[in-house]
Protein backbone atom coordinates (compact mmCIF):
# COMPACT_ATOMS: atom_id res chain seq x y z
CA UNK A 1 0.00 0.00 0.00
CA UNK A 2 1.28 3.15 -0.97
CA UNK A 3 0.60 7.18 -0.08
CA UNK A 4 0.07 7.33 -4.18
CA UNK A 5 -3.13 4.54 -3.85
CA UNK A 6 -4.49 6.60 -1.01
CA UNK A 7 -3.62 10.32 -3.13
CA UNK A 8 -5.75 8.49 -6.09
CA UNK A 9 -8.34 7.16 -4.08
CA UNK A 10 -9.20 10.87 -1.86
CA UNK A 11 -9.26 12.71 -5.22
CA UNK A 12 -12.23 10.28 -6.02
CA UNK A 13 -13.65 10.76 -3.31
CA UNK A 14 -13.25 14.48 -2.86
CA UNK A 15 -13.97 15.04 -6.75
CA UNK A 16 -17.51 12.64 -5.97
CA UNK A 17 -18.25 13.68 -2.74
CA UNK A 18 -16.73 17.10 -1.85
CA UNK A 19 -14.70 18.03 1.14
CA UNK A 20 -17.27 17.71 3.74
CA UNK A 21 -18.59 14.51 2.27
CA UNK A 22 -15.07 12.43 1.57
CA UNK A 23 -14.27 11.04 4.50
CA UNK A 24 -10.78 9.26 5.35
CA UNK A 25 -13.12 5.97 6.36
CA UNK A 26 -14.33 6.23 3.02
CA UNK A 27 -11.13 6.58 0.92
CA UNK A 28 -9.50 4.02 3.45
CA UNK A 29 -12.38 1.47 1.72
CA UNK A 30 -11.77 2.74 -1.35
CA UNK A 31 -7.80 1.62 -1.37
CA UNK A 32 -9.01 -1.40 1.01
CA UNK A 33 -7.09 -0.69 3.89
CA UNK A 34 -8.18 0.29 7.15
CA UNK A 35 -8.67 4.30 8.44
CA UNK A 36 -5.48 4.63 10.66
CA UNK A 37 -2.73 3.10 8.02
CA UNK A 38 -4.10 6.94 6.44
CA UNK A 39 -2.12 8.43 8.96
CA UNK A 40 0.82 6.50 8.16
CA UNK A 41 1.41 8.87 5.36
CA UNK A 42 -0.93 11.78 5.74
CA UNK A 43 -1.59 14.07 8.97
CA UNK A 44 -5.30 14.04 8.28
CA UNK A 45 -7.87 14.94 6.32
CA UNK A 46 -6.47 18.72 5.77
CA UNK A 47 -3.32 17.41 4.78
CA UNK A 48 -4.51 14.66 2.19
CA UNK A 49 -6.13 17.08 0.78
CA UNK A 50 -3.99 19.55 -0.15
CA UNK A 51 -1.94 17.03 -1.13
CA UNK A 52 -4.66 15.81 -3.72
CA UNK A 53 -5.14 19.45 -4.41
CA UNK A 54 -1.27 19.91 -5.21
CA UNK A 55 -1.50 16.70 -7.27
CA UNK A 56 -4.35 17.55 -9.44
CA UNK A 57 -3.28 21.28 -10.49
CA UNK A 58 -0.17 20.39 -11.68
CA UNK A 59 -1.59 17.40 -13.43
CA UNK A 60 -4.24 19.80 -15.10
CA UNK A 61 -2.11 22.38 -16.13
CA UNK A 62 -0.12 19.99 -17.80
CA UNK A 63 -3.15 18.72 -19.65
CA UNK A 64 -4.33 22.14 -20.84
CA UNK A 65 -0.26 22.65 -21.80
CA UNK A 66 -0.97 19.52 -23.60
CA UNK A 67 -4.27 20.28 -25.43
CA UNK A 68 -2.85 23.43 -27.13
CA UNK A 69 0.56 21.87 -27.81
CA UNK A 70 -1.56 18.81 -29.69
CA UNK A 71 -3.56 21.14 -31.91
CA UNK A 72 -0.52 23.55 -32.44
CA UNK A 73 -1.62 22.93 -36.50
CA UNK A 74 -5.49 24.07 -36.20
CA UNK A 75 -6.20 28.01 -35.90
CA UNK A 76 -5.98 29.76 -33.15
CA UNK A 77 -9.66 30.61 -32.76
CA UNK A 78 -10.75 26.87 -33.49
CA UNK A 79 -7.81 25.76 -30.32
CA UNK A 80 -9.40 28.23 -28.62
CA UNK A 81 -13.39 27.32 -29.33
CA UNK A 82 -12.76 24.07 -29.36
CA UNK A 83 -11.10 24.06 -25.91
CA UNK A 84 -14.92 24.42 -24.28
CA UNK A 85 -15.70 20.98 -25.88
CA UNK A 86 -12.35 19.37 -23.85
CA UNK A 87 -12.99 21.14 -21.32
CA UNK A 88 -16.67 19.55 -20.61
CA UNK A 89 -14.98 15.77 -21.85
CA UNK A 90 -12.39 16.49 -19.25
CA UNK A 91 -15.19 17.09 -16.38
CA UNK A 92 -16.89 14.05 -17.86
CA UNK A 93 -14.08 11.81 -17.65
CA UNK A 94 -11.46 13.18 -15.30
CA UNK A 95 -11.64 12.76 -11.53
CA UNK A 96 -8.98 15.63 -11.38
CA UNK A 97 -11.03 18.15 -13.60
CA UNK A 98 -14.07 17.58 -11.47
CA UNK A 99 -11.65 17.96 -8.23
CA UNK A 100 -10.32 21.12 -9.33
CA UNK A 101 -13.54 22.62 -10.60
CA UNK A 102 -15.50 21.59 -7.41
CA UNK A 103 -12.52 22.60 -4.95
CA UNK A 104 -12.09 25.67 -6.93
CA UNK A 105 -15.59 26.77 -6.74
CA UNK A 106 -16.36 25.63 -3.20
CA UNK A 107 -13.26 25.59 -0.81
CA UNK A 108 -13.44 23.84 2.54
CA UNK A 109 -13.79 26.64 4.64
CA UNK A 110 -11.24 26.00 6.84
CA UNK A 111 -8.82 25.40 4.15
CA UNK A 112 -10.21 28.75 1.85
CA UNK A 113 -6.52 30.29 2.11
CA UNK A 114 -4.55 27.21 1.46
CA UNK A 115 -6.63 26.36 -1.22
CA UNK A 116 -6.38 29.97 -2.55
CA UNK A 117 -2.40 29.46 -2.12
CA UNK A 118 -2.47 26.86 -4.71
CA UNK A 119 -5.52 27.91 -6.91
CA UNK A 120 -4.13 31.67 -7.40
CA UNK A 121 -0.68 31.21 -8.80
CA UNK A 122 -2.45 28.75 -11.27
CA UNK A 123 -4.66 30.87 -12.58
CA UNK A 124 -1.93 33.28 -13.06
CA UNK A 125 0.05 30.82 -14.76
CA UNK A 126 -2.65 29.79 -17.24
CA UNK A 127 -2.90 33.66 -17.81
CA UNK A 128 0.83 34.10 -18.35
CA UNK A 129 0.82 30.72 -20.89
CA UNK A 130 -2.49 32.01 -22.88
CA UNK A 131 -0.75 35.76 -23.18
CA UNK A 132 2.45 34.54 -25.01
CA UNK A 133 0.10 32.33 -26.57
CA UNK A 134 -1.32 35.47 -27.90
CA UNK A 135 1.54 37.65 -28.30
CA UNK A 136 3.39 34.55 -31.14
CA UNK A 137 -0.45 34.69 -32.60
CA UNK A 138 0.10 38.47 -32.87
CA UNK A 139 3.15 38.32 -34.75
CA UNK A 140 1.82 35.54 -37.12
CA UNK A 141 -1.57 37.02 -38.07
CA UNK A 142 -3.33 34.52 -35.93
CA UNK A 143 -5.06 37.42 -33.84
CA UNK A 144 -5.24 41.24 -33.85
CA UNK A 145 -6.06 42.28 -30.31
CA UNK A 146 -4.67 45.35 -28.82
CA UNK A 147 -3.81 43.77 -25.16
CA UNK A 148 -3.05 39.76 -25.62
CA UNK A 149 -2.82 39.90 -21.57
CA UNK A 150 -6.46 41.84 -21.23
CA UNK A 151 -7.61 39.05 -23.87
CA UNK A 152 -5.95 35.91 -22.24
CA UNK A 153 -7.69 37.32 -18.77
CA UNK A 154 -11.39 38.08 -20.50
CA UNK A 155 -11.00 34.37 -21.65
CA UNK A 156 -10.10 32.96 -18.61
CA UNK A 157 -13.26 35.01 -17.10
CA UNK A 158 -15.21 33.77 -19.91
CA UNK A 159 -14.69 29.53 -19.29
CA UNK A 160 -15.09 30.63 -15.76
CA UNK A 161 -18.39 31.73 -16.65
CA UNK A 162 -19.59 28.56 -18.73
CA UNK A 163 -18.20 26.13 -15.86
CA UNK A 164 -20.78 27.39 -13.24
CA UNK A 165 -22.84 25.36 -15.17
CA UNK A 166 -20.52 22.50 -14.70
CA UNK A 167 -20.71 23.05 -11.01
CA UNK A 168 -24.21 22.76 -11.12
CA UNK A 169 -24.57 19.74 -12.98
CA UNK A 170 -25.77 21.16 -16.44
CA UNK A 171 -23.61 20.00 -19.08
CA UNK A 172 -26.37 21.54 -21.93
CA UNK A 173 -26.48 24.55 -20.25
CA UNK A 174 -22.36 25.07 -19.95
CA UNK A 175 -22.56 24.13 -23.62
CA UNK A 176 -25.03 26.74 -24.49
CA UNK A 177 -22.90 29.46 -22.65
CA UNK A 178 -19.86 28.80 -24.25
CA UNK A 179 -22.00 28.77 -27.73
CA UNK A 180 -23.20 32.13 -27.00
CA UNK A 181 -20.32 33.99 -25.72
CA UNK A 182 -17.75 32.69 -28.50
CA UNK A 183 -18.46 34.63 -31.32
CA UNK A 184 -18.96 37.94 -28.86
CA UNK A 185 -15.38 37.46 -27.08
CA UNK A 186 -13.58 36.57 -30.68
CA UNK A 187 -14.92 39.63 -32.34
CA UNK A 188 -14.27 41.62 -29.14
CA UNK A 189 -10.99 40.77 -29.25
CA UNK A 190 -10.08 41.21 -32.96
CA UNK A 191 -11.86 44.62 -32.93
Amino acid sequence: MSSQKILLAARSCFARDGYEGASLQKIAEEVGIKKPSIYAHYKGKEDLFLHVMTLVFSTVKRRIIDYFIQNHQAPLESRMKNFFDWMLQEYEMSDNARFLIRSGYYPPAGLYGQVMDILIPFLDGLRRALTRLLQREMLTGGVHCKDPKEASIAFLTVVEGAVVELVCGWPDRYQSRAAAVWPVYWKGINA
